[in-house]
């Protein structure tokens, strides 16, 4: 059977970090935690125990900071840090409304490109791709201990989460064959190799600047704290951690599209610049407040992203990856119909279950597969219209051959799995799994969900077939020479 395209086990992982780039950078917030306690799957209630646990003295010293320095004011501030079963989040001291303002933090006090061009490593990381740069400073400055003014916010900073970037290698043999695996492996493969570039050009160049060691293991903590904090889309700040904000926790069953977080000014006589944060529900004193990361996000980007899977199904996805062949004969033909129609020589369809195919998935398979005689579809004269062509059936041939590459790629992707879904969801019945097996178990049976979802599509389409109305038959009624019943319509000579 031909190769039209591969069910590729590792997307292009999307973020700041990638060299492909699939989505914007920096797009959600992160899961907080002070130290790894336990964690559920996803948070299901922002309800605390009437007694919460007492503060660690690195964050009691932290508040304290916040508080003298200008920060906030702890006694008028609607929240303050509490331990939570996520680690350590925010908690209201009152009541709070919906969308009501729960913290404004001055510019001041935020870590961005800004802040390290200001600072005196700055003359040396302007050439740096922001996110190395502020990485860089992060770990500078938690190097220089007493000597650094970020020293009690760094101090209450985890060491790890459990974003599978930190797993071990047993750990990650639980997602074998899944595509959260090889992003895994080649997120980690990217910092180690913009880790040796930046040691090389910066770090042991600048010995005065840098007087004590610094490891990859360094920089991939840096990373993850980037990767799990930072907030983003932002006016003019697309890359900038926030202190006392960075601490709120994610709620699955907060569903708002709206951010919770924007940039505004101080006020009428201020030239000031605030970072504000909002409730986006209603809470109660003693509960704790917490916002939407992101409702685009896939189980796998929540595991590499913040350590955690939700157990809604929409966030199961697989990401299919389809490429023209540089050997096909008319590829320059194809390209330029995929250029004209926002896609490329190798295009990226994330399928989510329970939802319908991507809209342009379908034409694009057909578009590749486009041999032999329906390949006349492909000459300048059908170059405006093609794609309208693209997006009915046609031939029984070119259909028939898009269904058997994907059912044959998606046969092929559940093979590379060691447990099959009636396993895994054996394994989760109990909810007694160590929280690293939680999400390694939840997103193996979610990718093949979607598999066999999408085997499931074109599987029924294959037994369509002969009713399909392909091309041909379409252009003849165009032309009138097809009856009501669908014979064709000869006209004798006179």
């Amino acid at each position: 059977m031909a190769t039209l395209f591969s069910l590729s086990p590792s997307p292009p992982f999307s973020s700041f970090l990638s060299p492909v780039v699939k989505t914007p950078s920096f797009q959600k917030r992160p899961q907080k935690t002070l130290h790894c306690t336990a964690r559920p799957l996803s948070v299901t209630s922002n309800i605390l125990s009437p007694e919460p646990d007492p503060l660690p003295p690195a964050v009691q010293t932290f508040w304290k900071w916040v508080s003298g320095e200008g920060l906030i004011s702890s006694k008028k501030c609607p929240v303050k840090p509490a331990i939570v079963p996520e680690g350590l989040g925010l908690v209201a001291q009152r009541d709070i409304g919906r969308n009501e303002v729960v913290l404004e933090v001055p510019k001041k006090f935020w870590i961005n490109p800004d802040t390290v061009s200001a600072s005196e490593v700055g003359s040396v990381c302007g050439g740096l791709k922001p996110w190395i740069s502020v990485a860089l400073f992060l770990i500078r400055e938690k190097k220089l201990r007493e000597e650094s003014m970020w020293r009690y916010y760094l101090d209450i900073l985890p060491q790890f989460t459990d974003s599978t970037i930190y797993w071990s290698e047993e750990e990650l043999s639980e997602i074998q064959g899944t595509q959260l695996l090889s992003t895994t492996i080649g997120v980690k493969e990217y910092v180690q190799s913009e880790f040796e570039k930046v040691e090389e050009e910066v770090i042991l160049p600048h010995k005065k600047l840098f007087p004590f060691p610094i490891t990859c293991d360094d920089f991939l903590w840096a990373f993850g704290i980037l990767r799990s904090r930072a907030f983003s889309r932002l006016r003019g700040q697309n890359l900038v951690l926030i202190p006392i904000a960075d601490l709120i926790n994610h709620n699955p069953s907060i569903t708002t599209e709206e951010y919770a977080w924007e940039i505004k000014g101080g006020g009428l006589f201020s030239r000031d610049v605030l970072f504000s944060l909002r409730s986006p529900v209603s809470v109660k004193a003693g509960e704790q407040v917490m916002i939407q990361y992101d409702l685009d996000k896939s189980n796998a980007e929540l595991a590499l992203d913040y350590g955690f899977i939700e157990s809604r199904p929409e966030r199961n996805a697989y990401t299919l990856t389809l490429q023209i062949s540089e050997s096909d004969e008319f590829f320059g033909d194809k390209l330029d119909i995929a250029e004209s129609n926002d896609l490329g020589e190798t295009a990226y369809f994330d399928i989510t279950l329970g939802q319908s195919l991507p809209p342009k998935m379908i034409p694009y398979l057909r578009l590749v597969a486009l041999r032999g005689t329906d390949a006349f579809l492909l000459e300048s004269i059908f170059r405006n219209a093609v794609w309208g062509h693209l997006e009915l059936p046609i031939s029984h041939a070119n259909e028939e051959l898009i269904c058997q590459v994907v059912r044959a790629a998606c046969s092929s992707a559940l093979s590379g799995y060691h447990t099959t879904i009636e396993e895994d969801e054996k394994l989760m019945e109990g909810w007694n799994l160590d929280r690293r097996l939680q999400i390694a178990v939840g997103n193996r049976a979610g990718e093949k969900k979607v598999l066999q979802q999408i085997d499931g599509i074109f599987k029924e389409r294959e037994l369509e077939l002969n009713e399909l109305e392909y091309y041909q038959e379409r252009r003849l009624k165009d032309l009138g020479l097809v009856g009501e019943q669908g014979d064709i319509i000869f006209w004798e000579p006179k």
